[in-house]
């Protein structure tokens, strides 16, 4: 019999409490990533989609549950996984002082990357940072800045990426080049990839399923256009306008 290959994330009854007689920022969320998939961790602000991210990090312990990354349980064998995970947020800004190429230097030698100085070099062609390499980054443009994240994010050839609203603030042209980026290095690699992100029509496009929280719970999943069927709606954006506010399924699962 042939064995199943061990999922990206597997995610076992989740909980975080941040006090014990307070509602939990995450309530029994459970899910599966498989390998060379992407999935979409949707929600409103207060939803529970950072603190998801930081626990499957290992930046936050859970209350309860657990958290098997590429095939290592994370209250256990934490640096296992990361050797193999990185993540990417445009909200969290690099060293300002220190240039793009000395950044990468630093992070490439958190990750032990052999061979470093070739894989800079390999990133700055794919992700264009050759005019800028040299600048500070504190001195870049948002979309530079964006692209030097993912640069960043992809310096030890990831198994699986954590991306946080990875094309926030961007103009279209700029989101439009990540997004395709993202498809090539999926398809190229089989890296899988759990994407947060308030664009839908990014959603529609990157994602295979998605996962819909609201205050800490996970509500509705499937595939975009399943949720687009079920809701009887034209994009994800209205999709999650009617899960946001609470709208009633009506019959044939169309919102009433």
């Amino acid at each position: 019999m042939q064995r199943m290959e061990t999922p990206a994330l597997l995610v076992e009854n989740l909980v975080k409490r941040y006090r014990p007689e307070a509602r939990p920022a995450v309530d029994g969320l459970s899910f599966v990533l498989p390998r060379g998939q992407v999935l979409g961790l949707l929600g409103g602000n207060g939803a529970g989609k950072t603190t998801t991210i930081a626990m499957l990090l290992g930046l936050l312990v859970p209350s309860s549950g657990r958290v098997v990354a590429l095939g290592h349980d994370m209250a256990k064998d934490r640096f296992a996984a990361l050797a193999r995970m990185n993540f990417s947020s445009p909200y969290l800004a690099l060293p300002a002082k220190l240039t793009v190429r000395e950044n990468l230097r630093v992070y490439g030698h958190l990750y032990d990357v052999h061979g470093l100085e070739v894989r800079i070099a390999e990133l700055s062609a794919q992700l264009q940072l050759a005019d800028f390499i040299d600048r500070a980054a504190g001195d870049l443009s948002a979309g530079q800045k964006t692209r030097v994240a993912l640069a960043k994010a992809l310096i030890n050839t990831p198994d699986l990426l954590l991306l946080d609203e990875p094309t926030a603030s961007l103009d279209p042209d700029t989101g439009d080049w990540v997004r395709s980026w993202l498809e090539r290095y999926r398809t190229e690699t089989g890296c899988a990839i759990l994407l947060a992100s308030h664009n839908m029509g990014e959603v529609e496009r990157l994602c295979d399923q998605v996962l819909m929280l609201k205050q800490g719970e996970a509500v509705d999943r499937g595939s975009p256009a399943d949720l687009l069927a079920k809701y009887g709606r034209d994009d994800m954006e209205q999709v999650f306008l009617d899960i946001a506010r609470g709208r009633p399924l009506g019959q044939h699962g169309v919102p009433a």
